[in-house]
């Protein structure tokens, strides 16, 4: 998870809702991209593009299927972070995304065409 932990690692996911989002739908079981665009409601671009940063901070994996690949989490205790990381922006809301010194402001996400 080299990618995931550094330059603020998964605390960045909840700054990014559409990769969030893709990964919460994966908690559910794999998904192929077309899945993925439905149930997140982004662009197949922004959709490919959350995986690929995903996979490559080793969050997550895929495997072909046919013409497609399945996407899937790469370790089952991501689920107790993505629990920890929803139960803390339930307690601060975006408290710590919006501030001033430490706050990331995110370039918008592309919505679904």
């Amino acid at each position: 998870m080299r990618g995931a932990v550094g330059r603020g690692g998964p605390v960045q996911l909840p700054g990014r809702p559409g990769r969030l989002a893709i990964l919460r739908r994966l908690a559910e079981g794999e998904a192929r991209v077309t899945d993925l665009v439905s149930g997140v409601g982004l662009a197949q671009s922004t959709v490919s593009a959350h995986l690929s940063c995903l996979r490559d901070c080793g969050l997550i994996t895929s495997r072909p299927q046919g013409r497609a690949s399945l996407y899937s989490l790469a370790r089952p205790e991501l689920l107790d972070l993505l629990a920890a990381a929803e139960q803390l922006l339930a307690a601060t809301g975006e408290a710590v995304d919006l501030c001033p010194t430490y706050g990331t402001h995110p370039a918008p996400e592309e919505p679904a065409r």
